[in-house]
């Protein structure tokens, strides 16, 4: 079990940044005020969380600041942040070419509006399965979406929660994924193994998904029609196949890229490659918001880590299951566990490797499978990344469609509906395995 001290006070900032975020919105939507999300940046309403997080640590103000900073440039922050410019750049050179104009256009001339919703969903789940990683999709797929919005009467909230969610399923379920690769590693079974546990819970509720993003598309119309080039639709061709594919997220966007670059070099007469460095720029500032905002979340995580914040949450659920010897509490507290640590830190594979250790002893004191205890520990930090603001998929997605991550939030069906099915299983039972 975990032997380290915790402290409960070192999780205070996580919900100061919260009530901030997130009450100043509400606040300003009672008060009647338009956009009211939209008022305070993520970016602001963070700072105060991460000067009351130094102010809290145990110890020197320039050591909880090198604290801070190690936080900010751990390795799955940076990389976030390299598909972050990436994906901006590559939504940026793509419009300026016609390229998603043309590829939503295609697109809406084969697929009828009402079946866009699922339509996005479904590819979404497919691309993210073969890529292993909900980002790249969410940055392949998104620009889509809102080029679907600005051709149809459909919410671009819900387009992007199409996306996400399809985005999500595929995650939670590859076998290349981090969260599937750090579960099974953690919990000492196979993957395959775990992908059969994972999928007799995660299909009925994608199902769902699709069913209820087919009623709520069906009423959708196309309000403006246009015309569109084949060869402009390339790159997205391409991009969507090598993500199927499963090549490196950082290859597809950079050959996306540098496609979409070409076909405005070839076929635009007014388009130079001075005009595509500016659009690839344009792409990278595009991002700003979101990519600082992620540094910031990373380096708060350290602080929380380093306070003691983490353990606590360990050291609560260990003394919740302490003498308890039932697999459904067994269950019920590895899940628990999870979630709360994934909101601490906003990434679910690290979530899933620092709580995995607990998560192994709680297993086998219930004598609960491994396959199972692997199983939970994906689905719910999967379900929790779908769900909060600061998440990096959801800000990606809201920065690609310039709307709030609460937006998005509010249309994540597929987690919502995951959630229920996965705490359904654990209280029927489902699916019955027997301990290897």
């Amino acid at each position: 079990m975990n032997s380290g001290k915790g402290n409960a006070l070192a999780l205070l900032p996580l919900a100061v940044f919260l009530v901030i975020f997130i009450g100043t919105g509400v606040w300003l939507t009672i008060s009647g005020t338009e956009m009211a999300f939209y008022q305070v940046s993520a970016t602001v309403a963070i700072l105060p969380a991460i000067v009351l997080a130094v102010l809290l640590a145990r110890e020197k103000t320039s050591e909880s600041i090198g604290t801070f900073i190690e936080g900010a440039g751990e390795y799955s922050i940076v990389t976030m942040c390299m598909i972050y410019l990436l994906a901006g750049a590559f939504a940026s050179v793509a419009s300026a070419v016609g390229g998603v104009e043309s590829t939503v256009n295609l697109g809406l001339s084969i697929v009828p509006a009402t079946m866009v919703l699922p339509g996005l969903f479904v590819i979404g789940a497919f691309i993210s399965t073969a890529m292993g990683t909900s980002m790249g999709t969410i940055a392949a797929v998104a620009p889509i979406a809102v080029g679907v919005a600005a051709k149809t009467d459909i919410s671009l909230a819900m387009l992007m929660g199409a996306v996400v969610g399809g985005a999500m399923f595929g995650d939670n379920l590859s076998m290349i994924s981090d969260t599937t690769i750090a579960a099974t590693r953690t919990q000492g079974c196979n993957m395959q193994d775990k992908f059969k546990m994972n999928f007799l819970i995660a299909l009925p509720a994608a199902i769902i998904s699709v069913i209820i993003f087919a009623v709520l598309g069906v009423s959708g119309h196309v309000h403006s029609e246009g015309s569109y080039e084949l060869v402009k639709v390339l790159p997205y061709i391409a991009v969507l196949g090598l993500a199927l594919s499963g090549m490196n997220v950082f290859i597809v966007l950079s050959v996306g890229i540098a496609l979409a670059g070409g076909v405005g070099l070839l076929y635009m007469d007014a388009y130079s490659l001075l005009q595509l460095s500016k659009d690839i720029y344009s792409g990278f500032t595009g991002m700003h918001e979101i990519l600082v905002l992620s540094l910031m979340i990373g380096g708060l995580s350290a602080l929380i880590k380093k306070g003691g914040g983490i353990t606590a949450i360990l050291n609560f659920i260990e003394r919740l299951t302490k003498g308890s010897r039932s697999k459904r509490a067994g269950e019920l507290s590895i899940s628990a566990l999870v979630s709360l640590v994934n909101c601490c830190t906003a990434n679910n594979t690290v979530a899933i490797i620092v709580t995995g250790g607990v998560a192994k002893e709680i297993a086998t004191k219930t004598d609960l499978d491994v396959r199972r205890s692997a199983s939970l520990l994906d689905i719910f930090s999967c379900v929790v990344q779908g769900l909060i603001p600061y998440s990096a998929q959801i800000l990606l997605a809201g920065s690609i469609a310039a709307i709030s991550p609460l937006d998005i939030v509010g249309n994540m069906y597929y987690c919502f509906i995951l959630a229920a099915a996965a705490v359904l299983s654990i209280l029927l039972g489902f699916p019955k395995s027997r301990k290897r």
